[in-house]
């Protein structure tokens, strides 16, 4: 590491949706932004990839053309599955814009930091915060292999652990999410996965199930729990197990429905309410705020929200 310090209006760590449309409001309203993320992109974020109503507005206002990416999958009717078996559809508007898109978190993530480094934003990967140091000033940051870092504002949108949250002190007890969900990519789907299905089985409540549409015959399947509800934890292995053959998701998967890969699972934060949201000259957005949606667990739309806020706050 270099001992010498630069200086950027804007530090934002962390390149998922929240972090790039921090760095996209940012930099086109003329502040010099550095976005830094221990990762590289493309990389993998285990999520439902589901785009609400929300983060397709959102995107859009931040300049997103949709038309590259190949995992881009509209939603034209939402299929409903209540605990005793009843099922509804309910048909998206047509033919005025899309309301829901299926689009993986590989793809989605990527697009939006092309978006921001088009607009303007330096991007480094690979690179991960070690260090803060706040004054009445700023923060002056530490890097991994890179100069110091002197920022007016840094913007913390490193996800649910939020590192810079640790460093700075600042994580809980109760930080290991309010909700707990699991994800599994599934090929050879049947016709009826084409829509977007979503079972409220009993012994999941008030989870649920899902089966959310993508391109080639494929879907991500998934589940989650409520932390601390009466699906403990540890039992999630076993119910995930059989998931796939219970008949009413077996009926829409169809027999020939194969797992891909691995399961992976996360935890949801969904306490926005009473998390901490800013540390002097750190402000804290998408997961790191905890700012999923705590009934549908909807997290790309408050990450995208928080980020063009924080955006925001930075010129007023």
């Amino acid at each position: 590491m270099s001992d010498t310090v630069r200086t950027v209006d804007v530090l934002v760590v962390g390149g998922g949706p929240a972090g790039s449309a921090t760095a996209i409001t940012a930099t086109r309203a003329g502040r010099s932004v550095l976005l830094v993320d221990k990762a590289t992109f493309p990389r993998d974020k285990c999520c439902g990839d589901g785009l609400t109503t929300l983060a397709l507005r959102l995107g859009e206002q931040l300049g997103l053309d949709p038309t590259p990416i190949g995992g881009w999958q509209p939603v034209e009717d939402a299929v409903i599955h209540s605990p005793s078996g009843r099922s509804v559809r309910f048909p998206l508007p047509r033919g005025d814009g899309r309301y829901a898109v299926v689009v993986p978190r590989r793809e989605y993530d990527a697009a939006l930091l092309s978006l921001a480094r088009t607009a303007g934003t330096e991007v480094t990967e690979g690179q991960a915060v070690t260090g803060i140091d706040v004054d009445d000033a700023g923060a002056t940051v530490t890097v991994d292999e890179m100069s110091r870092i002197r920022a007016a504002t840094v913007v913390a949108a490193d996800g649910m652990w939020s590192p810079v949250r640790r460093i700075l002190g600042l994580s809980t007890d109760d930080d290991r999410g309010q909700w707990h969900a699991f994800r599994q990519y599934v090929s050879n789907v049947g016709l009826a996965a084409a829509d977007l299905h979503v079972w409220f089985e009993a012994d999941l409540l008030p989870g649920y199930a899902w089966s959310f549409p993508l391109p080639g015959g494929r879907a991500n399947v998934g589940f989650g729990i409520l932390r601390g509800g009466p699906v403990a934890v540890g039992a999630t292995g076993r119910i995930w197990d059989e998931l796939m053959d219970r008949p009413a998701i077996r009926s829409v998967l169809g027999d020939h429905a194969l797992p891909e890969d691995r399961r992976t699972a996360w935890p949801i934060p969904a306490k926005v309410d009473r998390a901490v949201l800013d540390h002097g000259p750190v402000l804290f957005v998408g997961d790191a705020a905890a700012a999923t949606d705590a009934l549908t667990g909807e997290g790309i739309g408050q990450a995208l929200l928080t980020g063009i806020l924080a955006g925001e706050a930075v010129l007023a």
